[in-house]
C-alpha cells in the first residue's frame, strides 16, 4: 500500500501531478546503468506500480525528488538535459500531436502553453509573444528551488521540438533559468551563448522572425480534432489547491542573494499583510523562519554538489555576507561543515 507523504497529510494539499513520462525515462536510464532503484523509489514516495503503469500519474514534487536522487547516483549534474536529448518526443502523447499538426510555430507554442497541464500540472507554461516568441515557465503548487533536471528537460525538449516541427536549426535568442549553475559547452550547443542562470524567471525565447515559421507536418483537420479532445481533457481536470508554503518558497529563493528574504518582503510580494502571512503559514503548521532555514539547507546541499561554486559563492547565494555565518548554520543543519559535506 502506498504511503501518503507527510507534506500532503500535514497541509491537506492536493499535490499537482504529472503524467510521469520523465520519471519513467529516468528510471529506464538508471536501470540500464545498473543502478538499484528500490531505495530511490521509496525515498521519492513512488511505487513500482506507478512506473509500470503509464496511466498512473506521479506527483510533480516526487518526480523532482526522484530525478535529483538518480542524478546524484549517476553523478550526472545534467541528467534532465541529457534525457531530453535522447527522448522520443512522441512519447509526450496527445500534446505532441497537437503541436505537430499546428500550422505555424506561434500556434504550436500557444497550444503547448494552453494544454501543457495535461502532462504536468506543476509547471504552468505561458506563450511569450513580444520581442520574440517563446515559452515562460512558472511553478504552481510546487517549490521551484529543488528543481534543476525537470526544468532543464522542458527547455531542452522545447528546442528539440521547435527544430523538429519546423525543420530549422534554430537557436534561442535567450534562455533564462531561475536556478544557479555554471554553463558548459554541452548546454551552449543546444541553447547558444545567451544562457542566464539565477534569473528571476524560467524562459526560452526565439527570434520574432521565426514566429510564422510553418510546421512541416501541419494538418488542420487533425489539429481541430485534437483541440476538441484537449479542451475536453482540461475542462474535466480538478483544480489543485496550492499550498501557501510553496508560494512562499518560490518568493524567497530569488531574494536570497540580495539579502532581502524577510517575512515582510515576502508578504509584500505575495500581496498579503504580515499578520495574514503569518496566519496562513500557521494554518499549514509552518512558520517563516523554519521555511527559510529548510530552503537554505536544501539549496546549500545542491550548490555544494556543484564543484564550480566555491563555499564563499554558496554563502552569498544563500544570503550570508560572511562564510563563518554560513558555516555555522550549515553545521547546525547537517552536523558537518560545508567543506566536509562537499568532500563526502
Amino acid at each position: 500500500m502506498r504511503r501518503k507523504s507527510a507534506r500532503s497529510v500535514r497541509s491537506g494539499d492536493r499535490l499537482p501531478s504529472a503524467s510521469g513520462a520523465l520519471t519513467r525515462l529516468a528510471y529506464a536510464h538508471a536501470e540500464q546503468a545498473g543502478i538499484a532503484l528500490d531505495t530511490i523509489l521509496n525515498a521519492s514516495n513512488i511505487t513500482r506500480r506507478q512506473i509500470d503503469n503509464t496511466r498512473m500519474p506521479i506527483a510533480v514534487v516526487d518526480q523532482i525528488n526522484f530525478l535529483n536522487l538518480v542524478a546524484a547516483k549517476l553523478d550526472d549534474p545534467l541528467l534532465g538535459f541529457h534525457l531530453a536529448q535522447g527522448a522520443e518526443l512522441r512519447e509526450v502523447g496527445l500534446l505532441y500531436y497537437i503541436l505537430a499538426s499546428s500550422n505555424l510555430l506561434v500556434d504550436a507554442l500557444r497550444r503547448a502553453a494552453r494544454y501543457s497541464s495535461i502532462v504536468n500540472e506543476g509547471v504552468v507554461q505561458r506563450c511569450v509573444d513580444r520581442k520574440g516568441i517563446g515559452i515562460l515557465f512558472r511553478y504552481a503548487g510546487v517549490s521551484r528551488h529543488l528543481d534543476r533536471h525537470q526544468i532543464e528537460f522542458w527547455m531542452t525538449a522545447t528546442v528539440r521540438m521547435c527544430r523538429q516541427l519546423t525543420g530549422l536549426r534554430m537557436l534561442p535568442n535567450h534562455v533564462r533559468f531561475a536556478h544557479h549553475r555554471s554553463t558548459s559547452p554541452e548546454l551552449a550547443e543546444i541553447f547558444g551563448d545567451t544562457i542566464e542562470f539565477g534569473s528571476a524567471v524560467d524562459e526560452i525565447v526565439f527570434s520574432s522572425s521565426l514566429r510564422n515559421a510553418p510546421i512541416v507536418s501541419a494538418d488542420p483537420y487533425l489539429n481541430r480534432l485534437l483541440i476538441s479532445y484537449c479542451e475536453d481533457a482540461i475542462s474535466h481536470r480538478v483544480a489543485k489547491r496550492s499550498s501557501f508554503r510553496s508560494r512562499v518558497e518560490n518568493a524567497i529563493a530569488p531574494l536570497l542573494p540580495h539579502g532581502k528574504a524577510t517575512a515582510e518582503e515576502v508578504a509584500r510580494q505575495l500581496g498579503v499583510s504580515p499578520r495574514t502571512f503569518a496566519r496562513r503559514l500557521s494554518s499549514e503548521g509552518r512558520n517563516f523562519s523554519g521555511i527559510l532555514a529548510k530552503l537554505r539547507s536544501d539549496l546549500a546541499n545542491a550548490y555544494l554538489r556543484d564543484g564550480d561554486l566555491s563555499v564563499s559563492q554558496v554563502a552569498w547565494l544563500l544570503g550570508y555576507r560572511e562564510i563563518g555565518s554560513f558555516s555555522h548554520a550549515f553545521k547546525r543543519w547537517t552536523g558537518k561543515s560545508p567543506r566536509e559535506a562537499r568532500n563526502k
